[in-house]
């Protein structure tokens, strides 16, 4: 049992506030790396779902139209600047393909901080729920700071002091926005075909169900989704507990790396450049092209 806890600590033994990279690379690369991508996904989602950001990436067509290359070019770019951080060539690149691709919208500062929200406060909460033990005061403190840098580098501002302070605004903001909308709705059925494909075989008929489960009421709200019927709620809450709990009396420390061999997509299965990543944007029409 003592090696299932040989990261955690590490983890304790490093600074939070001037390791965060290490410690958060971490937590997706070794410690949570199926939670940690699927919370990264989840955040997403919830991200896309406001009805004022919803907006947006309809009028692009990029997450209605070209579904798949659009998530691929998203995890990648986010998974590049966490394992290579914002200073190395590679996390530098990516950082700047972001501004870039985002440069040409109108977005607020809000929309810019929600999102950031997402990322700092989904996956922690789905890690403190599912995870085979809870993040530490150190994860979580350098899951802001990581996200924090982030949001500066790409110019937002009146980010939150703090985790918990990061938390509390996201709970408010996400209340009063987080609200009904089409595009949201247009949005989800796309990203589902997605997310449907990586059910498992016998599974499979309770698929739209078991995707309905995974998101809270509120989001269900937004996206214009029935709820699913309360048995395969509780059936998924359930096989998560003790998967958690498998992992945690069972399971061994990782020790090759996530991502050790590169990052597979079915986009781009030869391998890509971080330039090609994104939509080509016409600033004028706000729309991409083909």
């Amino acid at each position: 049992m003592k090696a299932r806890y040989a990261n955690l600590a590490r983890i304790r033994a490093l600074d939070p506030e001037r390791e965060y990279l290490a410690v958060y690379q971490t937590m997706l690369r070794y410690e949570f790396p199926w939670d940690m991508k699927l919370g990264l996904n989840l955040a997403f989602n919830r991200s896309f779902s406001v009805p004022s950001i919803a907006a947006v990436h309809t009028a692009t067509g990029e997450l209605t139209e070209r579904t798949q290359k659009r998530i691929d070019d998203t995890g990648l770019l986010m998974y590049e600047m966490v394992l290579n951080g914002f200073e190395q060539p590679r996390g530098r690149d990516a950082l700047r393909r972001v501004n870039q691709i985002h440069r040409p919208y109108d977005i607020s500062n809000d929309d810019y901080l929600y999102v950031l929200g997402c990322l700092v406060v989904i996956p922690t909460r789905w890690l403190q729920r599912y995870g085979w033990r809870r993040p530490c005061c150190h994860e979580r403190q350098a899951t802001y700071l990581f996200y924090r840098e982030l949001g500066r580098r790409m110019g937002i501002t009146d980010i939150p002091g703090s985790y918990g302070a990061f938390e509390t605004w996201f709970d408010a903001h996400d209340a009063a926005h987080l609200k009904p909308n089409d595009d949201a709705a247009a949005i989800e059925r796309a990203t589902r075909m997605l997310m449907l494909t990586r059910i498992p075989g016998p599974l499979t008929p309770l698929g739209n169900a078991l995707v309905s489960a995974m998101y809270d009421e509120r989001l269900r709200a937004a996206m214009q989704v029935a709820p699913p019927a309360w048995p395969v709620r509780a059936g998924l809450h359930l096989a998560l507990k003790v998967r958690s709990q498998l992992q945690r009396w069972f399971g061994r420390p990782r020790t090759t790396a996530l991502f050790a061999d590169g990052i597979k997509t079915k986009t781009y299965p030869d391998g890509y450049e971080i330039s090609q990543l994104g939509p080509q944007q016409d600033p004028l029409s706000n729309r991409s092209r083909a």
